[in-house]
């Protein structure tokens, strides 16, 4: 009761104050603010692109701590849909500015949750996964001595979902400092491709320009260049981890039976 009272505090702490963020909003925007709130589809995330692009030009510092404590917040908790932010990032920041911020946000904001499910968390998700825990802790002490490379590779051939990992990962007995840049470096790609799109679709004013041949080889160019660390950490895996029966840890991670 105390670990769930102390996570309550700590959520609702945190709520209150992304939501002060999002109403006091300096200045007065042109034709008001709306509701600002995490977009749950395309269109929405369209119109909040759209208003924030026009607010960021006299309120830039604003925009980027609403920005970034938005991003945190979704980390930290565990809370799905942090592609879209990704994309929102392109859309704001520009292609390397936003692949920048949300690395490092990525980095931190699950960091952030590695320490609150270490905290309050570990009890809960053992009693609630306690096959997939043991599942992945295998798989972790086969691989103990190439733990960074084991993680890595979890990163970009994920045996289960990300926010699994981040909260498994104290009772895993993963060291912070591997755990921190193996996301760092693992979620590269998928950050590159999610912050490139939005760079370019922020630029797209008609549907004939998303199917123009600049559009479509900036897109080729970005899948290529993301595929490049999958494919030499696939090769490289091959060789260093320990991954037998790798199909079936993904089945049962999965909460699904092998056959």
């Amino acid at each position: 009761m105390r670990a769930l009272g102390g996570f309550a505090l700590v959520l609702g702490t945190a709520t209150s104050g992304l939501y002060l963020l999002s109403v006091r909003l300096p200045g007065e925007p042109r034709g008001g603010s709306g509701s600002l709130k995490f977009p749950s589809d395309l269109e929405e995330l369209q119109e909040l692109a759209e208003f924030l692009r026009y607010y960021n030009r006299e309120h830039h510092a604003y925009v980027l701590l609403l920005f970034c404590s938005a991003y945190l917040y979704k980390q930290c908790f565990a809370i799905p849909g942090s592609s879209f932010l990704n994309i929102l990032a392109g859309a704001l920041f520009g292609p390397w500015m936003g692949l920048l911020l949300c690395s490092a946000l990525t980095s931190v904001g699950a960091t952030f949750c590695y320490g609150l499910s270490n905290v309050f968390g570990k009890k809960i998700v053992l009693y609630y996964f306690p096959d997939k825990v043991a599942m992945l802790q295998r798989k972790v002490e086969e691989n103990r001595s190439s733990l960074f490379f084991f993680l890595l590779f979890l990163r970009l051939f994920p045996m289960t979902p990300n926010f699994f990992l981040n909260i498994s990962s104290p009772i895993l007995n993963i060291p912070v400092t591997q755990f921190f840049f193996s996301i760092l470096i693992g979620l590269i790609p998928y950050n590159f491709i999610c912050v490139q799109t939005g760079s370019i679709l922020s630029q797209i004013t008609s549907l004939d320009a998303i199917f123009s041949w600049s559009t479509l080889l900036k897109m080729l160019a970005i899948a290529m260049a993301a595929l490049i660390p999958g494919t030499l950490i696939k090769k490289l895996s091959q060789k260093h981890l320990n991954l037998d029966k790798t199909n079936q840890s993904v089945h049962l991670l999965n909460g699904k039976k092998t056959s």
